[in-house]
């Protein structure tokens, strides 16, 4: 798909979805819920991505519409508001408020201290049994893109129903386009899941985090390795079970509270827990552990915009190859760029090849792209140097 096909394709996306989204909560099942993870701070898209509005936030494929409310836009169409919950850090609440006016106030999960994603998804695994012992679970993050809606919906609901009836863990894999080092891989077992021969669901064997280009290469050339899309299903029941055997010691400070989620001892409770939880994520600590995981393969235009990288290869380009947001850039000598300023600023960049150039507000940020995963490690030192004021 071209770049001009999937810029239409987005426009027209966000047109169905406020047609589909529509739809009567009658018609959707009630034992299905969503957790959209919405906490984290974007580092590797700073300056564009801050503390204070972090990439979820921000409407970085200029379609009208914040990564956040894409992915919010997407579940609304698969179950009503009411069965949608997400998880965020407590700094973010206004901003999730503002962006998601129909979401119920009490489906805002606000964690006070980053934890990474197990405590983020146990935390949802309780207030979700408040609501219903017997729900089946999607867990997504807040800010990847999907190009093919449709193909995207058909696979959640197969997975929905596959957990219904299995107590299994499932995660989506990717069938890769390229030897990715900046995705963790899965490696299946092959053979086909008895009574699902039709879809792609298979069995896991292991998972690989980022590897090297080399190992890469060697994933994608075996056929048998995915990439990880990091979303989730599983039944309530199931995630429950496997938290109280491979992360107990989590699992047990949440479980302490079963009787106070949703009073106002909550907010108290949780500020204590947190500050007791590991930072550990659902990966490390129940995924690639548990025995009863499986996969479902598949392919539905799909990128976790993780980088900049990532996000040059789905904008419009012009026949330099440079991609440009900003009304008075001038680009000479130069092609393969990002280039992402505010439209006051007047840009003139000379013999750049292959770069990441971006200006918000008083920081501007020039970076091969090469070199983009070192922008973390920034961010990182800058904030020792300088504190979080411009971070």
């Amino acid at each position: 798909m071209s770049e001009e096909l999937i810029k239409k394709h987005l426009y027209l996306m966000l047109i169905v979805q406020k047609t589909l989204g529509k739809r009567p909560a009658l018609m959707m099942d009630k034992n299905n819920f969503c957790v959209i993870m919405a906490g984290g701070i974007g580092s590797r898209f700073w300056p564009l991505s801050k503390t204070k509005r972090p990439k979820q936030f921000l409407d970085i494929l200029g379609t009208g519409r914040t990564l956040l409310q894409q992915t919010y836009d997407r579940f609304i169409k698969l179950m009503p508001p009411e069965q949608i919950l997400v998880v965020s850090n407590l700094e973010y609440k206004e901003l999730i408020v503002d962006q998601l006016p129909d979401l119920p106030d009490e489906n805002i999960l606000l964690e006070p201290l980053r934890r990474n994603t197990a405590p983020c998804i146990d935390y949802a695994n309780f207030r979700i049994h408040r609501k219903n012992p017997d729900a089946n679970v999607v867990v997504a993050p807040s800010d990847h893109l999907i190009i093919k809606e449709e193909e995207f919906l058909r696979a959640v609901q197969q997975g929905l129903d596959f957990v219904a009836s299995n107590e299994a863990l499932m995660t989506m894999g990717i069938v890769p386009s390229r030897p990715e080092t900046g995705y963790g891989y899965i490696q299946s077992i092959g053979k086909k899941v008895k009574g699902y021969e039709s879809t792609g669901l298979r069995k896991v064997k292991t998972f690989t985090e980022k590897p090297d280009l080399e190992l890469a290469e060697v994933f994608l050339s075996s056929g048998d390795f995915y990439w990880n899309a990091g979303i989730f299903f599983w039944s309530l029941g199931a995630i429950m079970k496997s938290f109280e055997t491979h992360l107990p010691e989590i699992h047990t400070l949440f479980k302490e509270g079963i009787e106070i989620y949703g009073t106002d001892q909550e907010k108290d409770f949780i500020h204590k827990t947190y500050g007791n939880c590991r930072n550990i994520s659902i990966d490390y600590g129940v995924m690639e552990k548990a025995d009863n995981v499986y996969m479902l393969i598949s392919e539905f235009g799909w990128s976790d915009l993780g980088t900049w990288g990532s996000l040059y290869e789905q904008l419009l380009k012009n026949e330099q190859h440079n991609s440009i947001s900003g009304k008075h850039v001038f680009m000479y000598e130069s092609s393969g760029n990002i280039v992402n300023v505010q439209d006051d600023m007047l840009v003139v960049l000379q013999g750049l090849e292959d770069y990441i150039v971006v200006q918000n507000d008083n920081i501007i940020l020039v970076c091969k792209l090469e070199h983009e995963q070192k922008i973390k490690q920034y961010v990182n030192d800058l904030r020792t140097e300088i504190g979080e004021d411009m971070m």
